[in-house]
């Protein structure tokens, strides 16, 4: 998926798409490829933390392990990306665009594990953003809510779920788009937004509102 992104960016013009893979929730996996990056491109000056995992199940039922996995991707992920790009960001005077989600505002049924976590990078982003605030980087973040995109896929309902629990949840809008959200995330990320920091920016068809 990450060279198949970067072969798209390059093939829509404009510049160069490079792929990197690591796995965000391991540390030196963090370490390494933001090195390389880094070292093969210059240091960064914006770091989107979009990878996210997700899926519905009955709270009682749900293995630890997938618990302690969402909550490494989502949340820890968004950390450790953080931690091994601000050295960096402090030095080209970027910023963090972070991924949230409208279930880390309002929360949802039978998504324990996903509401903690983006919850969690919700005040991540706010106590960045307090931190690094007269340092030069911006910390913000965007919090989605059903956007049209594979992830989708893994949130099933659980067996016996009733579906009215998830009205409160759904826009009459319909999913969004992801290319709307890229659009967001570049403004936010842009000098345009150069007076936002620790902002946590809706973007749900009303849902949170």
């Amino acid at each position: 998926a990450c060279t198949a992104t970067a072969e798209a960016l390059t093939a829509a013009g404009g510049g160069k798409g490079t792929g990197y893979a690591c796995d965000v929730s391991d540390p030196a996996s963090v370490e390494a490829v933001v090195a390389k990056v880094a070292a093969e491109l210059g240091p960064p000056y914006v770091l989107g933390n979009i990878a996210g995992i997700g899926t519905f199940a009955h709270t009682i039922d749900q293995p630890v392990e997938e618990w302690q996995r969402i909550l490494a991707v989502n949340l820890t992920g968004s950390f450790l990306m953080a931690r091994a790009t601000l050295p960096h960001l402090l030095e080209t005077g970027g910023n963090i665009v972070n991924i949230a989600s409208s279930a880390g505002i309002v929360g949802q049924p039978f998504s324990a594990a996903y509401c903690a976590s983006k919850g969690g990078v919700i005040m991540l982003t706010k106590s960045l953003a307090n931190e690094f605030v007269d340092r030069g980087v911006r910390v913000n973040a965007v919090a989605p809510g059903g956007i049209d995109t594979p992830i989708i896929d893994s949130f099933a309902l659980p067996e016996g779920a009733n579906r009215r629990m998830l009205a409160r949840i759904m826009s009459p809008l319909g999913y969004g788009r992801a290319e709307d959200v890229a659009a967001l995330i570049a403004f936010i990320a842009s000098d345009e937004a150069a007076y936002m920091t620790g902002s946590i920016v809706s973007f749900d068809g009303g849902i949170t509102s």
